[in-house]
């Protein structure tokens, strides 16, 4: 299991606060650090099950530097919207939790830290 955290965000501290009270193994990944790669954030937004668009932080003031609320949301955009998420990582929702059965969410809730922990 691996979190993509900015220490920084006080939903970050509580999801990992609630992988160490259920004692799962799992790795921490300051991604504004270490931000992924394109194809990284691809395979997580499969695994999320998500479009790039639905984990914009649209609010962050790159994204209205780059103009992100004029861009399209389709598939020929997808690539676009995904260098612009790895080029400046702070527009990436957090946190994420990619799990060992191959699940992710947007661990925002602590509904969503819980459908990833096992059993």
């Amino acid at each position: 299991m691996e979190i993509w955290v900015n220490p920084a965000c006080s939903k970050c501290r509580s999801a990992v606060s609630s992988l160490d009270e259920a004692g799962v193994e799992y790795t921490v990944r300051r991604y504004l650090d270490d931000p992924p790669t394109a194809e990284e954030l691809g395979s997580v937004l499969d695994r999320l099950g998500l479009e790039p668009w639905d984990v914009v932080r649209t609010g962050e003031p790159v994204a209205k530097e780059l103009g992100l609320a004029t861009w399209p949301k389709d598939a020929d955009s997808r690539d676009r919207w995904i260098a612009a998420m790895v080029e400046h990582p702070k527009l990436i929702q957090r946190p994420i939790i990619t799990a060992d059965d191959g699940t992710a969410v947007v661990a925002r809730t602590p509904e969503a830290v819980q459908s990833v922990l096992p059993g």
